[in-house]
């Protein structure tokens, strides 16, 4: 309990963060997909359209990783990343399971907040509460997908997040590859790579066509991304579990990012 008391800001604003990734992705999807909205109508190419969700979607996500929560948080928003860092040996368990308890539970009242304000346009179809279902090509190929997504982000925010030259632009690229994500992976899988985000839409809409996939994939793509960078970097070169940690907030997690800065500088010091 002291535990949970001491580290409650950040459980709550993983819970906030997701749930305004979730109120964001539930309102402009209903203003580009739904066939009475003046922008739908007015940009009538499909995939103009999604291209442009995934533009909004990225910046929302850049916009959360650099915000004061989620320079304090993390910015994980999403079971699978902590999991992974979990594994990593980088965030303690309590703080894991609270971590996606939060993330679950902020992810499903964003989407219902979106309910309350937008009706039958965000809860019927063809928006349907965003729910991530296999596309045309089958639950497979959505698989396969979600796995591929998932094990590219986490190769990326290992490998930047721990990079002194790159890693103050982690959350610049986490967002860049939201908006590819949305864009090209969309149509497949529907792009869940999160089972928060995919929990907050199936519980409401009640549709769990593929949902397995949804939990399974994006854990098992980031956790491979792990054990690959493990193995050609070493475990210790895991710096933290934050995103973004170039910053004055506080840091819950078992952390050695200050160490390692220290030791930079004194690489840098002239010997006498």
């Amino acid at each position: 309990m002291e535990s949970f008391k001491k580290h409650l800001p950040e459980y709550l604003m993983e819970a906030a963060e997701l749930g305004l990734f979730m109120i964001a992705a539930g309102v402009f999807s209903c203003l580009f997909e739904y066939p009475a909205s003046p922008v739908h109508q007015a940009i009538p190419n499909r995939d103009l359209r999604r291209f442009l969700i995934g533009i909004v979607m990225g910046a929302t996500a850049i916009a959360i990783i650099y915000s004061p929560w989620g320079k304090q948080s993390g910015a994980h928003m999403n079971p699978a990343v902590t999991l992974t860092f979990y594994r990593l040996g980088k965030v303690k368990r309590q703080d894991a399971l609270f971590y996606i308890l939060f993330q679950c539970l902020g992810g499903l009242t964003g989407v219902y907040i979106v309910a309350i304000l937008l009706g039958q346009v965000f809860t019927q179809p063809p928006i349907n509460y965003i729910v991530t279902v296999p596309g045309s090509v089958g639950w497979l190929a959505a698989l396969v997908g979600e796995l591929v997504i998932a094990f590219l982000m986490m190769t990326m925010v290992l490998y930047t997040s721990n990079n002194k030259q790159l890693n103050r632009f982690t959350g610049l690229f986490a967002g860049c590859l939201v908006m590819l994500y949305v864009f090209l992976e969309a149509p497949i899988s529907g792009f869940g790579m999160n089972p928060a985000r995919s929990l907050a839409s199936a519980f409401p809409a009640q549709i769990w066509s593929g949902f397995w996939l949804y939990v399974v994939a994006p854990p098992i793509g980031m956790l491979l991304a792990a054990g690959i960078y493990q193995y050609l970097y070493g475990r210790r070169a895991v710096k933290c579990a934050k995103l973004n940690h170039e910053n004055n907030k506080r840091c819950i997690f078992c952390c050695n990012y200050k160490q390692s800065q220290l030791q930079n500088l004194s690489d840098r010091l002239p010997i006498h």
